[in-house]
């Protein structure tokens, strides 16, 4: 039957596309070069397991949204900013909608004239310049002769890479399994208005003790946190294409305004402006 066929040849191709990523990631392991660009698309959905490099590496989204995870936080990123990703971290990537990744991957000890390279994880925002500069490095391929025009465009990657500015787009992940278990609520449900007192009714924990254990192992309040996750998920929302007014309502909102306000108090601009 085509239906049939249709879906052995999607899990042909998954199979294949598999297969090349594993192959891809294990010559960036491998590899002896310092620094190289690559461009990979991913379906929408596409999710990579758990995996860690060698190398450090840029992520940059020119197209679509990558949620980033580790064990103790997640990320949200959105099209035209990145991800800095020091070598040996733990991660998994889940693409919202369809997504165009452009990587830098710059190995740990190559450069010791670059010691101000970022240490930790973070969602980073992407000067035109550097847009510009990993665009036009992917086609670019080590060894670069000295002083030649791709060693230059490498080189200023490197410059940028140690001004990466960070952005407010994190979601810490507790390791305590009652506090675990309301932000798996709320990210499952983020339009649930239930507050302190009630998740105190449902956990049988002291209220004090739900709020000492937020700031304990996120960092935020219940209230903070609560937001963040609704801020991220509207990020994923409007991405895909829905409107404003339904992102807000089903998040929680009292209307498009309340929310409008709030995404620009945390991101420091309109949803509308926050895409362009």
């Amino acid at each position: 039957m085509p239906v049939s066929r249709n879906r052995g040849n999607n899990c042909r191709k998954k199979g294949e596309m598999i297969k090349s990523l594993d192959k891809f990631l294990q010559e960036i392991d491998e590899g002896d070069w310092a620094v190289i660009s690559s461009a990979t698309d991913y379906p929408e959905n596409w999710v990579i397991p758990d995996h860690s490099h060698d190398k450090h590496q840029l992520l940059y989204a020119t197209e679509g949204v990558m949620v980033v995870h580790s064990a103790q936080n997640q990320w949200t990123v959105p099209p035209h900013r990145g991800f800095w990703m020091p070598s040996g971290h733990v991660h998994s990537l889940r693409c919202v909608g369809p997504l165009k990744m452009r990587s830098v991957f710059v190995r740990a000890d190559s450069f010791p004239n670059f010691p101000n390279l970022p240490t930790e994880t973070k969602a980073v925002s992407i000067s035109p310049l550097l847009s510009e500069l990993i665009k036009a490095s992917v086609s670019l391929k080590p060894p670069y002769a000295e002083d030649s025009r791709d060693a230059r465009i490498m080189h200023l990657i490197l410059d940028e890479l140690a001004l990466l500015p960070a952005l407010p787009l994190s979601l810490p992940q507790p390791g305590d399994p009652r506090i675990r278990q309301i932000c798996l609520a709320l990210q499952q449900d983020p339009g649930d208005a239930s507050t302190v007192a009630h998740w105190s009714e449902r956990l049988g924990l002291d209220q004090k003790t739900i709020q000492r254990l937020f700031r304990r192992e996120t960092g935020m309040t219940f209230g903070q946190w609560r937001q963040q996750a609704r801020l991220l998920l509207a990020l994923e929302r409007i991405a895909l294409g829905e409107k404003i007014i339904d992102v807000a309502l089903a998040l929680g909102y009292d209307s498009p305004s309340a929310f409008t306000s709030m995404f620009k108090k945390q991101f420091g601009k309109t949803p509308s402006h926050f895409f362009k």
